[in-house]
């Protein structure tokens, strides 16, 4: 008896300190700079986001990518443009993905820590320590 109460308050104590009490990731979620807002889904194994709008896009509805350093790709629309793939982990950090930036047209290595249910902290790299940091809130 006393054995399976100690085990059992054992169980307790590590599910409340768990970080899988910080949340998924997926949903709509609010950037801090230009009125972004990012749909984070699951694709496959892994974690992806598009750009759903921004302040740039309701201003022009066909905004394009136009600062994509690939010419190629400088036609797409912002709305809807990928800008997380493949980040894997879980269940509180997603490592190994890529975070697309519209803005200069570059291409990240990023990290995304969920700090809490509606909070998350996107961290993109050039090369580290070349990293810049945006804590991101949930919408939905």
């Amino acid at each position: 008896m006393k054995f399976s109460v100690l085990a059992a308050a054992a169980i307790v104590a590590a599910a409340l300190a768990s970080p899988a009490l910080a949340g998924d990731p997926t949903g709509l979620w609010q950037t801090p700079t230009n009125g972004g807002q990012v749909r984070i889904a699951r694709c496959g194994e892994a974690l992806c986001g598009t750009l759903i709008t921004s302040d740039h896009i309701r201003a022009e509805p066909n905004a394009r990518d136009t600062h994509n350093k690939n010419a190629a790709q400088r036609n797409r629309t912002l709305r809807g443009l990928p800008m997380l793939s493949g980040f894997t982990g879980g269940p509180t950090e997603w490592r190994g993905g890529s975070v697309y930036n519209p803005a200069d047209g570059g291409t990240y290595r990023g990290t995304i820590t969920m700090t809490n249910d509606n909070s998350l902290r996107l961290r993109g790299c050039i090369v580290a320590p070349l990293c810049k940091t945006q804590t991101w809130t949930r919408i939905q």
